[in-house]
């Protein structure tokens, strides 16, 4: 199950007000994942960062959402890279930044799927739109703009259509959901694994019944691992930390399952803040998830 991987960074800050999210890809890549995924005999190409714009002055605000048109701006660049890296049939793996660059991830890799899966592994739905969203920060809207919901300036970045479908659709480790997010999972029947359910079930039966949910419906299946999904004991250095999430052993338990599924065709892990972090503990953690994802076990 040797992959050919391709590695972006995409520094992306312009959805949270926090400054240093813009460092999260180079402090994944400090702790060592490059040579853990060599070591494991994939074929790894490192693209780099793409190039993100900072915003000079005051916050740009359009429609009470932040950073509205820079962040079209670097997802549309983004969108093109991904879209680019599935054209060559190698495996995208993305490193961030903020989780609104999933909006440009999504839309580049789904451009080569009639029914692409998304595993969502966060604390957050990241389902909000401008009318729902207390803060107007984009980085809690990208799995509703995938979606097809919200901001058509968002919703049609690389390509009109939605990226994503409802019923492909599944996220584990939800805590903190907003009133809307809360309303549009019922109303498109979207399926979730709250912690509640993670704890009570158990994290294999759930990432065994994650895979046996999308399997079938689905032509590739994307995982989109935001690092706040852990607790953050685990995870000092996000944003928007929420306790009583799942421990770093239990994730990495759920990654390796992945592995051994052979089932994902592209990955990103986001929400790494070194300027929170504590000796980059963060970016390490990210490191060893993805190096878990990828084959190496603890034998």
């Amino acid at each position: 199950m040797k992959k050919n991987i391709s590695i972006i960074g995409v520094p992306m800050h312009l959805g949270q007000p926090r400054p240093g999210t813009d460092l999260g890809p180079d402090a994944i890549r400090h702790a060592g994942v490059v040579d853990k995924l060599k070591r494991l005999q994939h074929d790894v190409e490192d693209l780099g960062n793409i190039k993100i714009d900072s915003v000079a002055g005051e916050e740009q605000r359009e429609d009470n959402l932040l950073n509205l048109q820079s962040i079209i701006d670097a997802s549309t660049i983004l969108a093109e890279k991904a879209d680019d890296v599935v054209a060559a049939d190698r495996f995208p793996l993305l490193f961030g930044g903020d989780h609104s660059m999933a909006i440009g991830s999504l839309a580049g890799i789904s451009k080569h799927y009639e029914n692409l899966g998304v595993i969502w592994y966060d604390a957050h739905g990241d389902l909000n739109d401008s009318a729902t969203s207390p803060s107007g920060n984009i980085h809690g809207m990208p799995l509703a703009a995938s979606l097809g919901i919200g901001h058509q300036k968002l919703t049609n970045v690389h390509g009109e259509q939605p990226k994503v479908k409802p019923e492909n659709l599944v996220i584990i480790g939800a805590r903190d959901l907003d009133p809307g997010e809360k309303e549009l999972i019922k109303e498109r029947g979207i399926k979730v694994y709250s912690m509640r359910e993670v704890d009570e079930f158990g994290m294999e039966q759930v990432i065994q019944e994650t895979i046996a949910y999308l399997k079938d419906r689905t032509d590739g299946i994307h995982l989109s691992l935001d690092l706040d999904g852990l607790d953050p004991m685990e995870t000092p250095g996000v944003g928007t930390p929420v306790e009583g999430g799942p421990s770093y052993r239990e994730t990495r338990h759920a990654l390796e399952l992945l592995h051994d599924a052979d089932v994902l065709t592209s990955a990103e892990f986001v929400e790494v803040n070194p300027l929170l972090d504590d000796k980059n503990k963060t970016g390490i953690v990210a490191a060893n998830l993805i190096s878990a994802l990828f084959g190496e076990t603890l034998k």
